[in-house]
């Protein structure tokens, strides 16, 4: 099983940027979407971005235009570069590996297809 390590969470005004990593044990995650999601205390786990094998990625529309997800194969490490946060940005933030290798589809809203999570990291956006 792949094991995933998010990192590079903190406190951040609103307006300001943090960029998020995953790093991946393995380099066989190539072959397999991986995605971001956040939970809020006493919220449901969402999805806000995903890149597919080939590279193609997607977007929640509630994080569209202020955040973006790329990878760096040759580190097998994957980012989410935040931009414009805002309070309600504030959650614990996880990546995840979806369980379906070389899928090309446009649905990966449902956490039930992701088989590695990272333990989460903090962000917090506040004045």
């Amino acid at each position: 099983q792949v094991h995933l390590v998010e990192s590079g969470g903190g406190s951040v005004q609103p307006g300001g940027s943090l960029r998020l990593s995953c790093t991946a044990s393995e380099r066989m995650i190539r072959d397999f979407p991986v995605a971001w999601f956040r939970q809020a205390p006493g919220k449901e786990r969402i999805f806000l971005a995903a890149v597919s094998w080939i590279g193609t990625k997607y977007y929640s529309e509630s994080v569209k235009g202020r955040f973006t997800i790329s990878e760096d194969n040759d580190k097998n490490e994957y980012y989410l570069q935040m931009d414009n946060l805002k309070p309600e940005d504030t959650a614990l933030y996880y990546c995840a590996k979806d369980g379906r290798q070389f899928y090309t589809g446009n649905v990966y809203d449902n956490l039930d297809v992701y088989d590695s999570w990272g333990q989460g990291t903090q962000v917090t956006v506040s004045s």
